[in-house]
């Protein structure tokens, strides 16, 4: 209790109380700097002061990534929505029903169509927040679809990753989407066209054990953690204490997992610079 509960009438009270946003600001988890949450939005999610990367949803990425914010969402696939009929403390079914709701998408991956710096590319981005990314048969069916997609229109494809692994709510329905998006990885090689991975915060389990780790180009954003098991597992297992910034970006660069390490603010730049030379493709020149 203050002076304002004790001594200030009700009716005043209202009128001095006044209600604010929880989300109006953001702390930084690395520097602890607080940003106004609509300048982090403006900034693509990365800290200003830290250059911390924060997780950032499909649909702003895409926005800032293709020509004028403007690309076309690729239909979801039908796929069974249950297979295993699965339940633990509450039905799969359910689970779907509520991510959905929540991110608005119908699973974990998006993919999309559009022009990065004039070049057609295809995209697919996995959405942390629909259940970890985890890589179930919609998720599988979306990348399948669109690495066809960008096979039949001649076209560089990007995937950018954020995962913790197979979904276990489908069993071996999951682990057969490794091998279909390895398979179709194959199909993208074998038209000669550039395929390029952009791992971002986190992507573990069966996606990096698959096409999170085939593509001609490995890049990451800064700080992420890119990795198979996680670092206490493998400590418990191995009985050893791992080097300092163990499964980051910045280590799996110098140690030659990642090919680069860029800033999604500098991403868009990077991607349409690495396309254009994979492609022989010269760059735009205006009118």
């Amino acid at each position: 209790m203050n002076w304002m509960s004790n001594v200030v009438p009700p009716k005043i009270r209202s009128l001095l109380r006044r209600d604010t946003p929880e989300n109006l600001w953001v702390k930084c988890p690395e520097s602890g700097q607080l940003v106004f949450h609509k300048d982090l939005e403006a900034n693509l999610m990365v800290v200003p002061g830290s250059g911390y990367h924060m997780a950032i949803s499909p649909r702003p990425r895409l926005a800032a990534l293709y020509d004028e914010g403007v690309y076309e969402t690729l239909p979801a696939p039908e796929v069974p929505t249950d297979p295993l009929k699965f339940r633990d403390i509450k039905r799969y079914a359910d689970r779907l029903k509520e991510h959905r709701l929540k991110t608005g998408s119908s699973d974990a991956v998006i993919a999309a169509i559009g022009r990065i710096e004039g070049q057609e590319i295809v995209t697919a981005v996995h959405d942390f927040a629909f259940q970890g990314g985890t890589l179930g048969l919609a998720a599988g069916e979306a990348i399948v679809a669109a690495m066809t997609l960008a096979v039949e229109k001649r076209a560089p494809f990007v995937i950018f990753t954020a995962s913790g692994g197979a979904r276990m709510q489908e069993g071996m329905f999951s682990l057969m989407q490794m091998a279909r998006t390895t398979v179709t990885v194959q199909r993208l090689r074998a038209a000669h066209l550039p395929y390029i991975v952009v791992l971002t915060n986190p992507t573990t389990g069966g996606v990096t054990a698959s096409y999170a780790m085939l593509g001609d180009i490995q890049i990451a954003e800064p700080g992420a953690v890119i990795g198979f098991a996680g670092a206490r597992v493998i400590e418990q297992t191995v009985r050893q204490r791992l080097p300092e910034g163990f499964q980051r970006a910045e280590f799996l660069r110098e140690h030659g997992m990642v090919d680069m390490v860029v800033s999604r603010l500098e991403m868009r730049a990077t991607l349409a610079r690495l396309c254009r030379m994979l492609t022989k493709t010269p760059e735009a020149t205006a009118a």
